[in-house]
């Protein structure tokens, strides 16, 4: 607001206390270069003044008005629970204005504001870029939960984000695609990428690099000799991956299991040449023996790397790699394989049990890499073979969060190729699933290798609110909205049409995902159903709530309307594969700060409706409302139905306390997981405060004054941010304590389902 009131003091008459001092008002605003500043009212006064001063005297208004205007914008600002935008600010005074009937005092007040926003236009990238390196953004600070914004490589990355963001807007999309993002009633997912010729997520093809060779960084890397030089190939492949997409990737630890036998074999031998070489006399038993020890540390040594490995390295975004790793048993070719894979898997649940160490030396749950594991018919019931496995699993996901569990049952019933046969296979980072797909030169079915093209996302509850409540509005303004979105999918679409393979030889030409031909383009992998491209959705419970007054697990109302928008989704991606040959896929998406921007563009255009924007969230996919009650069985069985209805990406949860001595009730939720839902997680709490060693559960409290949530530690009552470890799973993977006011909220309000 200071813009509008640079020259303009405010009278002694509107001094009424609102002034700061002593700490008396402490609410917070967001200016326009994402800074947040303390809220002055006086502000507000000073550009009404100033206005009002360019009219005829006759239609100026009087200096209790004004104060009533100021106080009422400032009582609108305190009932949002959250910091106001400049934006929103301006609109609540021209919103008063016009309520007073102050038509020409609007009406110039309206034109001054145009008319820096031209100003700011010329130039729209200046102010965040500087507030980037002043480290004063907080919208930036908040906008990823995983990326530290006070690292210069951080910094690098959202400054060209920044560039990137406003070639896309201004250049790249078209007007009415970006209006729609800027308002809420769609996201055009990581516009800060756009301008480049990148995909999204992956498979990454580890078993073609590894046993057929690959290049990286211009260096030929051959089939490795030993199961910890894999990994160190593997981890080294990931770091280069990352930096060449902008989304999750997956890699199973079934590409890397033969290795162990590579190092088997090279064991037994040095094992016989030492026997021999000190001539002691030896059988193959004792050979065997001792090389079974060597191999037990190097599948250590192994694990090791790839754990700490992908944690410090640093891609160009600054960030660690957003890397899944899967573990699922029936993928081995044999049975040696199988045993090989069933060692490493329990190695890496053995460590992850442990943590990693931060920089106070204590061992804290990492945020990378996510693991999934895979309940099977040898692994889920006491007495089949792998239970024990199974049991190591649910003591990690007591303690660390991890692993997250695919039904291979469920999976294999509802992921159906052209053939008839089920698949079960890993998602692409987080939640994001392929489509099943049949190489039609092989006719055999093809994962690993393939991607997802990008995400456009439909806010569901905007649906909603802008059809009023008429039902018969309501599925025609979704057919608008799918429209629009069908068209931003395509500018993704276009966008990596014939793009050569040179932008990223590690992907295209060196086997991660393809083995193109240098200057050969991509388009025969966007088409056929190699790759995915995806309708994101968001907040259909609340988009249940204001079209039949209840939630969308109401048996009788709610769910059937659930289901039929969900049918809808997916009618709409069934029609545009068909017209352009390409696999449109419906995903869950998984909000992060997009669910904070979403809820404030709602409040912006509907107001506050209690159940459907009171929040400042909304819900991601298809998910129960956090706050309400339900256990963790029902909730599991009554996501189920719709995540059937999410093939391009689903994934649900159950929140849970404390579970490291109820390790048995874990696993009935994991049983219960094997027979009735394809993927899902429990989400426990791993905290601990760097200030006094307290490692149990920090806190979400509200600032006094201001009233914004922050974090905070029950034993000693610290709230710095950078003095504490806290790890919540907010969007599938982890995150840490930075995250945006909203998803903070939603944090706080989750109720416990077990």
């Amino acid at each position: 607001m200071a813009e509008v009131a640079e020259e303009t003091e405010v009278p002694a008459i509107f001094a009424w206390g609102y002034k700061i001092s002593g700490g008396e008002k402490r609410m917070k605003i967001i200016k326009r270069s994402g800074s947040e500043v303390v809220f002055d009212v006086e502000k507000i006064v000073a550009a009404i003044i100033k206005a009002n001063e360019s009219v005829l005297d006759y239609e100026k208004l009087s200096d209790k008005t004004i104060e009533e205007i100021a106080r009422n914008v400032e009582n609108a600002c305190e009932n949002m629970k959250r910091s106001p935008s400049v934006e929103e600010i301006q609109d609540m005074v021209e919103n008063q204005l016009m309520n007073h009937r102050a038509f020409n005092v609007a009406r110039n007040y309206i034109t001054y504001r145009y008319k820096r926003a031209l100003v700011r236009k010329s130039n729209s990238t200046d102010e965040q870029i500087l507030s980037l390196l002043e480290c004063n953004n907080e919208e930036v600070k908040q906008e990823n939960s995983n990326k530290n914004p006070t690292v210069n490589s951080v910094q690098r990355d959202y400054m060209a984000g920044e560039v990137s963001k406003d070639i896309t807007k201004r250049f790249l999309l078209p007007e009415d695609v970006v209006e729609a993002h800027e308002k809420g009633l769609i996201h055009f997912h990581d516009a800060d990428y756009f301008a480049q010729h990148m995909h999204n997520c992956c498979l990454v093809n580890l078993e073609d690099m590894l046993q057929n060779g690959t290049v990286i960084s211009e260096t030929m890397i051959d089939p490795p000799k030993s199961f910890s030089t894999a990994c160190n190939i593997a981890t080294q492949a990931i770091a280069q991956i990352a930096s060449s997409q902008y989304g999750g990737q997956s890699i199973s630890l079934t590409h890397l299991a033969p290795f162990v036998q590579v190092s088997r074999e090279k064991f037994r031998q040095s094992v016989k040449a030492e026997f021999e070489a000190i001539g002691i006399e030896y059988t193959e038993q004792m050979v065997n023996d001792v090389a079974e020890l060597r191999v037990k540390e190097e599948i250590n040594r192994g694990v090791q790397m790839i754990q700490y490995q992908v944690i410090t390295l640093m891609t160009t975004n600054g960030q660690a790699p957003f890397i899944t790793v899967f573990m699922y048993l029936n993928e081995a070719k044999d049975e040696q394989t199988k045993a090989d894979l069933a060692a490493i898997i329990e190695e890496m649940l053995h460590q992850r049990i442990q943590g990693v160490k931060n920089e106070k030396g204590v061992y804290i749950t990492p945020a990378f890499p996510k693991l999934i594991y895979v309940l099977e018919e040898d692994n889920i019931r006491e007495g089949t073979k792998y239970w024990e496995l199974t049991k190591l699993a649910a003591k990690c996901t007591a303690k660390r969060m991890v692993p997250d569990y695919i039904s291979e049952k469920k999976m294999l019933e509802l992921k159906v190729d052209k053939n008839g046969e089920g698949h079960c296979y890993t998602c692409m980072g987080c939640r994001s699933f392929l489509t099943p797909y049949v190489d039609p030169e092989t006719n055999q079915p093809k994962y690993y290798g393939r991607f997802n093209q990008g995400v456009v996302t439909l806010n569901l509850v905007d649906v909603a609110c802008s059809s009023e409540g008429d039902e018969k509005k309501f599925w025609e303004i979704m057919d608008e909205r799918l429209e629009l979105c069908y068209r931003a999918l395509m500018c993704r679409h276009k966008r990596l049409l014939g793009t050569p393979s040179d932008v990223a030889p590690i992907l295209w030409q060196n086997g991660a995902l393809a083995r193109l031909e240098k200057g050969e383009k991509l388009d025969k992998l966007l088409f056929g159903g190699y790759s995915t491209i995806s309708l994101g959705y968001a907040g259909l419970n609340e988009c249940v709530r204001y079209m039949k007054g209840v939630s969308h697990t109401d048996p009788e109302v709610g769910t059937p309307f659930g289901l039929a928008v969900m049918r809808k989704l997916n009618e709409a991606c069934k029609k545009w594969k068909a017209e352009n040959n390409m696999d449109f896929s419906l995903y869950g998406t998984p909000l992060e700060s997009t669910t904070y921007k979403f809820a404030k563009c709602l409040q912006k255009r509907f107001g506050v409706i209690e159940g459907v924007t009171d929040r400042n969230y909304i819900t991601n996919s298809y998910h129960v409302h956090v706050t309400e009650e339900m256990n963790a069985f029902d909730k599991l069985k009554f996501e189920a139905q719709f995540q059937e209805l999410s093939p391009g990406g689903a994934i649900s949860y159950v929140e849970v306390p404390n579970m490291q001595n109820n390790i048995e009730a874990v696993l009935s939720v994991m049983q219960y997981i094997y027979d009735n839902i394809m993927y899902a997680e429990l989400n426990t709490k791993s905290d601990y405060c760097q200030k006094c060693g307290f490692d149990g559960e920090i806190q979400i409290v509200s600032e006094e004054g201001s009233g914004k949530l922050v974090w905070e530690c029950p034993n000693c009552g610290n709230r710095d941010q950078d003095q504490m470890s806290v790890a919540r799973r907010t969007c599938g993977y982890i995150g840490t304590q930075f995250w945006n006011q909203g998803r903070t909220q939603e944090i706080k309000e989750r109720v416990l389902h077990l």
